[in-house]
Parts: C-alpha cells; structure tokens; sequence
C-alpha cells in the first residue's frame, strides 16, 4: 500500500492532481492525505504506519521531507520506504538525487522504483535528511520571506545573503569532532549529508548520503581585507581541507557549545541552541531513488 502525505498548499495543484490520477490508471494503490497544521505530518505518518502502509510519498519540499523523515526516525518506522514528490521552492534533496520535477515523473518513480538505504541525521532530538545550516547562511534561510522565495525561486536565497551580508556577526564557540577541541568564531558552517541548499548551491558536491559520513564545512571570522584569501581557500577547499579561514572534515559526530544561541536551519527547521550534538545515523532510512542516482556510493538496495 503506498500513500502520499501532500503539503496542503500544494494539494490544489492540477498538475499533482493529473499525476496522481494517472498513477491510478497505471494500476497503482495511491492513497492522498493532505495537511492542514503543524503537527499533521507526524501523526499522518503514524496513521500510516498502523494501517500497513508499506510506502510514503512526500510530497512537497525540503521541509516535508524533513518532516516525514522525522516521524519515521522518531516512532522507529523505518521498515517503511520513503519516497519524493518534489513540491518545495527549491527541492535542493531531490534534486541532488536527481528525482524527477514533473510530478507524474516523480510519482511514477515513487511507486515504482528501487529503495536503498541511506543515511540521516540527528540534531539533539530533531533529525535532517539534507543539509545542517549554521551562523549566517541559517539566517538566510529562516529570514528569506516567502513571498520572496516563491517570486525568485532558489535565487531568493541568494539574493538575501547579500542584503545581510553586511551585516553578518560571528558566533563564537567551541567545535569538537574526531577528539579535537577548537574555539572558533564561526560566519557560516553546514554539516552535509546531501550536496546542494539555499536554492541549488553546492556546499558538498562529492557528498553521499550512504557512507556513513557528513562533510563539515565552516568559515571563521574574516575581515573585509581577507576576501580575496577566503575566496582562494573556497576554491581549494578539496585539496586543502583545513585553512585559514575554511575548514572541510568528514565527520560522524560534531558538538557545539556557546553562550549565546546560534541560528541553525535543518532541512528549512530553524533552532536557537547554545549546545548540540549532530551524529550521522548510518542506513537508517529506506529512499526510493533512480537506479542512475549519483548520491549513492554503496548503493544497498531496502528489501521491502
């Protein structure tokens, strides 16, 4: 049985509509449940899950999928496959999995295709599938409106970045990973599960989401006479890892301790922690993906 738990802003569209009907047509059991407030996705989720469905579509944007991902890691349901209907401003996941845009493309794949496990993310008790975003560029995020994000699209995000730029502040604090202790004023960081956010840009283009790592990146301090290094060490981040001002790891395991909160943004989900622990959490979520997906790098295919 495979239902797809729709964003009820994207319920109306005709296009999700025709794709669904036509996925009928096929011959498939496509059962839709839309939301209506917070908190629906978790209990449709469960809902789900008690009536022996064996397959969720999301269907909307990064932030859905952050949410069905969550409910599944949250009740412990990850016998259940998950699949994508990318419905969101920017779809930064399903795009980096190349999961198809045109919705009955999408739906097609997520009734019909191939699961492999791969991994997630914890953040304290929240969880993220894609991309944690720090400092600054978690700012972008939560403070880009949404009229502007649904005008512009991904370049939304990028057009606010340079309106705060000038104004961004460090956050100082204590990063620890692989037993090193560092005290760091961090700009701007991402612990990267997937490759792109903010609209398609590319903070980790060699990432996968099944070996078991994320890549850490994170940009310290800098004034306005240190571009032009900060620039060079952006552009040799993969063959100079730890910088001046950059620094890339792979990572398991990152905590974060400060005195004053620092924004960060799960998937589109901001928080405002003084402490946090990100682990990676290794095949834990069975994703339907196409067979020629570049994000794999194990490729273990989910029974069902």
């Amino acid at each position: 049985m495979i239902r797809l738990i729709l964003n009820g802003k994207k319920a109306g569209l005709d296009s999700v509509r025709e794709a669904v009907f036509s996925i009928r047509d096929k011959g498939y059991e496509l059962q839709v449940r839309s939301t209506w407030e917070e908190g629906d996705v978790d209990r449709l989720v469960r809902e789900a899950a008690e009536q022996g469905v064996t397959r969720i579509v999301a269907g909307g944007g990064d932030g859905t999928v952050n949410e069905v991902v969550s409910a599944i890691l949250k009740h412990d349901l990850n016998h259940i496959e998950l699949s994508v209907l990318p419905l969101g401003t920017a779809n930064d996941f399903a795009t980096a999995c190349e999961i198809p845009s045109e919705p009955f493309d999408a739906l097609n794949l997520a009734v019909s295709g191939e699961s492999y496990w791969v991994d997630a993310g914890s953040a304290n008790e929240k969880f993220f599938m894609n991309i944690a975003t720090s400092g600054f560029g978690a700012q972008v995020t939560a403070t880009t409106p949404v009229a502007l994000k649904n005008f512009l699209g991904g370049g939304a995000y990028t057009l606010s970045g340079l309106v705060q730029a000038i104004n961004f502040q460090p956050f100082p604090g204590t990063v620890i990973h692989d037993d090193k202790v560092k005290l760091a004023n961090v700009v701007v960081g991402a612990i990267c599960n997937g490759r792109t956010a903010g609209g398609g840009q590319p903070l980790a283009p060699e990432a996968y989401i099944d070996d078991g790592v994320f890549e850490l990146f994170y940009i310290e301090d800098f004034s306005a006479g240190d571009i032009p290094t900060v620039l060079e060490e952006l552009q040799e981040l993969h063959e100079t890892p730890d910088t001046q001002f950059v620094h890339r790891h792979n990572i398991k395991t990152i905590e974060w301790h400060s005195e004053e909160s620092m924004p960060v943004n799960l998937d589109g989900e901001p928080m405002l922690p003084q402490n946090m622990t990100i682990k990676v959490l290794p095949s834990s979520i069975k994703l339907v993906l196409p067979v020629d997906t570049p994000i794999l790098l194990n490729r273990n295919k989910a029974s069902s």
